[in-house]
């Protein structure tokens, strides 16, 4: 799967439609193979991140957990982290 596309549910704040929209095209982009389509494709490209943007945020909005919200700025350092380990040279 996309590295970039990053997990969206149960964050406190929530998501934004930003974020939503941004996990969307990335997938679109991952599926299909293009990072931007060329004129003739670029109308079912963009549908197809509307659909899943709007399938997405009908998800989220569907899910329950009991877990606490996950805290951004917590989950951001633990990804540094990782990464600092996985790319560290000692």
């Amino acid at each position: 799967m996309c590295r970039s596309i990053k997990t969206l549910f149960n964050f406190e704040p929530p998501a934004t439609e930003e974020e939503i929209r941004a996990a969307s095209l990335q997938f679109v982009r991952k599926l299909s193979g293009f990072n931007k389509p060329s004129q003739v494709n670029e109308a079912a490209f963009t549908k197809a991140v509307d659909d899943i943007t709007a399938a997405a945020r009908v998800l989220m909005a569907s899910l329950s957990t009991t877990a606490q919200p996950r805290d951004r700025a917590v989950e951001a350092e633990k990804a540094r982290e990782r990464s600092r380990l996985r790319f560290s040279r000692g």
